[in-house]
């Protein structure tokens, strides 16, 4: 492998792997482990337990406390169908200052410039280490990133202090994301003739009242005054994005599923808002019993919650990336990222990274040259810091 590629011919590479959320990333995850260890720097794998997938870790620099963890993840979101322009695992240049593909932006941009700026990182006489932490399974959840922290916490002697997770912030440090959790919930009623609707329980009918209780409960947060106002909506929100159920018209449904996530501001407890559902759920089994004794409402959820970021701006790792980017604003974010499942693991963490989250996730996905060139001065202006003590 060459020793030293730009960040654009390393993000040419990485868009060249479709690993989606879900998917084995070991071919992504062998590149980025031959490239960095090419540079004489030890990377250390932490596979999932079927071996299918792996998070990797490294650090440059030397053994001691105070370092810097740079975390992105290595999977992107599907393409099918989106009306791409382009083969968008073909990094493509049409002369217009941006790079195209997907995950050009969320965040294999970030990774990029992250190994583009190793050798510079290996050359330099660091005080302090940086780490890199590349996580797999992030678009469906946030899957990777607790035991890709714990494994970082058992495996170094050292103690990093400081995460910067690169999602796209246009190179804003952000102080602040939502928690999420996504659920579905699956309810079991009686099946008959509509005609009989007093006489059964219809599933798509107690979907509907569980519908209902989730808008409520969103509203009850704000009128109790659970607002954050750096958030865009200010509260948590409470959204069913899916609702499968029924036969036909006049047939009584019997079963009825709801898909649906919690988006919490850093203020609210995402597991007790939960639990508040399924409280009334089991309640609401109770009084249906009465009629069908076989109802049953079952809540599952599709991973762990995902806890929300709330890094208070008088934190050191606000001054050391408001420094190394320039960009001295902060801000917040409603969506979820692994930024709170490190903090959460003793990190002081941000998110900050190259391009738009408003070019995530959809066809024709770019970062502008320009930002993918600022990502690599942040790491290179990190790498500088780190020679202090």
């Amino acid at each position: 492998m060459e020793r030293e590629l730009t960040a654009e011919q390393i993000l040419a590479k990485l868009v060249s792997y479709p690993v989606l959320g879900g998917q084995s990333n070991l071919s992504i995850i062998g590149w980025i482990k031959e490239y960095v260890e090419s540079f004489g720097v030890k990377t250390v794998e932490v596979p999932n337990g079927e071996g299918t997938k792996a998070s990797l870790h490294a650090r440059i620099g030397p053994a001691v406390d105070g370092g810097v963890i740079l975390s992105g993840h290595t999977d992107v979101v599907p393409v099918e169908g989106q009306a791409w322009d382009t083969d968008p695992f073909v990094l493509t240049d049409k002369g217009d200052g941006k790079l195209y593909g997907r995950g050009s932006c969320d965040m294999k941009g970030f990774l990029a410039c992250c190994l583009a700026a190793l050798s510079e990182m290996v050359k330099a006489d660091l005080k302090r280490p940086i780490y890199f932490a590349f996580s797999y399974d992030e678009e469906i959840g946030c899957l990777a990133a607790p035991e890709l922290v714990q494994h970082i916490q058992t495996t170094y002697s050292e103690r990093p202090k400081y995460a910067i997770i690169g999602e796209p912030s246009l190179m804003q440090p952000v102080v602040g994301q939502k928690g999420i959790c996504v659920l579905e919930t699956h309810i079991n009623g009686s099946a008959g003739h509509s005609s009989r609707i007093r006489q059964e329980v219809s599933a798509i009918h107690e979907a509907a009242r569980l519908v209902l209780w989730l808008e409520h409960k969103m509203n009850t947060l704000v009128e109790e005054g659970r607002t954050d106002n750096r958030f865009d909506p200010p509260h948590s929100s409470l959204h069913v994005g899916k609702v499968h159920g029924g036969i036909a018209p006049n047939v009584i449904a019997d079963k009825a599923t709801l898909s649906w996530d919690v988006r919490v501001i850093p203020k609210d407890d995402l597991p007790s808002i939960i639990q508040e559902f399924k409280d009334h759920c089991t309640q609401r089994e109770k009084e249906v019993r009465e009629t069908f004794p076989d109802f049953k409402i079952e809540v599952r959820q599709h991973h762990p919650p995902v806890p929300p970021l709330d890094t208070s701006v008088d934190q050191d790792i606000v001054a050391l990336v408001k420094k190394i980017t320039g960009n001295s604003e902060v801000g917040t974010v409603s969506y979820a990222a692994e930024a709170g499942q490190f903090a959460e693991g003793g990190f002081e963490s941000i998110i900050c990274g190259p391009g738009s989250i408003a070019q995530a996730h959809r066809a024709n996905e770019f970062i502008a040259r320009e930002q993918l060139e600022k990502g690599v001065e942040m790491i290179k202006n990190l790498t500088a810091e780190m020679t202090h003590i």
